[in-house]
């Protein structure tokens, strides 16, 4: 869909995620599993194998050939995946909205990256998906990513009860989205052959 890299700053680029991100991935996930645990599922030990990263990325990457997900690593000076964002959930047509999940690895966290990304993200969205809008969800207490959505354009919209099961519990989520244009839907996604 989109095969351009995007610099965040002089280290740090966005690009589209490829199944060699698997081993950089799994050692992030490693790294950032205390950090991030209370804003993610329970999940097997093998998601932090680089087997269990390639597994994962070749669905998103045949998601991301079906028009279903667009996933992007940040990536450090040397290539290595630092971090992941993910629109999920894709819909054309009428609606033209996609779901974001994102998250840094703890050794690049409180650098902005994130909110860079994002805001990347949703200029792509809008240009080269041709999205309307796109949504996101945060554990009620995760004020770090609230952050970052609200200096991203993000408002809250609703609130979830028991939306997700994180950290071994069903968790109330924050729901915000942001809407990229108003305009007519016209057009197909840049990539999608139609």
């Amino acid at each position: 869909m989109m095969p351009d890299t995007h610099h965040l700053d002089t280290e740090v680029r966005l690009r589209p995620a490829a199944a060699g991100d698997a081993a950089a991935l799994a050692a992030a996930l490693v790294r950032s599993r205390t950090y991030m645990r209370p804003w993610e599922p329970e999940r097997p030990d093998t998601f932090y194998t680089e087997q269990g990263q390639s597994e994962r990325l070749a669905g998103l990457l045949a998601d991301r050939d079906a028009g279903r997900a667009m996933p992007w690593v940040l990536c450090d000076a040397q290539d290595r995946a630092i971090g992941a964002f993910t629109l999920n959930a894709v819909a054309l047509g009428p609606f033209r909205s996609a779901t974001l999940g994102y998250w840094v690895d703890v050794d690049h966290a409180g650098r902005g990256l994130a909110t860079a990304a994002v805001r990347r993200i949703c200029e792509l969205a809008r240009d080269e998906l041709l999205l309307h809008r796109v949504e996101a969800g945060t554990v009620l207490d995760n004020a770090a990513s609230q952050r970052v959505l609200a200096k991203c354009g993000f408002e809250q919209f609703g609130t979830a009860p028991r939306y997700l099961h994180i950290n071994g519990e069903w968790r109330d989520h924050a729901l915000f989205q942001r809407i990229l244009h108003n305009g007519p839907v016209t057009g197909q996604p840049a990539g999608s052959g139609a």
